[in-house]
């Protein structure tokens, strides 16, 4: 019996490389976390290879430095124009030769040419149940509203703000009793849930963007992808759903 090889025909099999994921920040970089915190636990189907920030004193970049990525500070204002900044930063990003750009609480109005280098292989995650809320100050709007219904959503990241297609989302119940931060914590609990399951899919090969809109196993998602309630979300998170009666 011939001792068992890695060859076939004469040919060694070629090892598949790890995915490689850029991650872009502004702030604290509770998302980014999230992604680290999956990513040492085997689950996040790749590895986090740098760190962005266009604040040379946002603590996500400490996170990152902490868990040994390489923590890049790339200042906003030290550029004449947004095309200026947007041009360094896409060098910076394919120094790195990312499979996925993840966009992690990173507040800058990106340009067509910065959307169009990475489209279809970049993730961002908005806290509404897009289309509502586009923009900022979304808890607030949607309290003023008195909607019943809030929650976040991972798109991949088209030229219309917060418009692109939508991945997945994760709904929350409004009661009469949440404040702008109650309603905050439940979302951000949400994103940190969902944004490592959608940077997985991504990173296997199961979530793709073509022609027809995103598919996940090849199956088309539906407008507003695939949503979890308040209550499946509850279970997954082990809150205590008596708490928001």
């Amino acid at each position: 019996m011939s001792e068992a090889t890695d060859t076939l025909n004469g040919f060694e099999a070629e090892q598949a490389s790890t995915p490689r994921v850029v991650v872009l920040i502004s702030g604290s970089g509770s998302n980014l976390q999230a992604l680290i915190d999956a990513q040492s636990y085997d689950e996040l189907g790749g590895e986090i290879v740098a760190v962005i920030s266009n604040k040379a004193d946002a603590y996500g970049l400490k996170r990152a430095r902490d868990a040994g990525i390489e923590a890049v500070a790339l200042p906003h204002r030290e550029y004449d124009s947004r095309e200026a900044f947007d041009g360094a930063l896409i060098k910076v990003i394919e120094r790195h030769e990312p499979d996925l750009v993840v966009l992690a609480g990173f507040m800058r109005i990106l340009t067509p040419r910065f959307v169009q280098r990475f489209y279809g292989r970049m993730l961002n995650i908005h806290p509404s149940l897009l289309p509502a809320y586009q923009g900022l100050h979304t808890h607030a709007r949607a309290l003023a509203d008195g909607v019943s219904e809030h929650g976040v959503s991972v798109h991949f990241v088209s030229e219309e703000l917060d418009g692109g297609p939508v991945v997945v989302q994760a709904a929350v119940d409004v009661t009469s009793e949440d404040t702008e931060d109650s309603l905050q914590q439940k979302v951000q609990s949400r994103e940190h849930l969902i944004y490592p399951i959608a940077v997985r899919w991504f990173l296997e090969g199961r979530l793709t963007l073509g022609a027809r809109g995103p598919t996940l196993d090849g199956t088309p998602l539906p407008p507003q992808g695939l949503r979890l309630s308040h209550a499946d979300a509850a279970e997954e998170l082990d809150e205590d759903l008596e708490d928001d009666a």
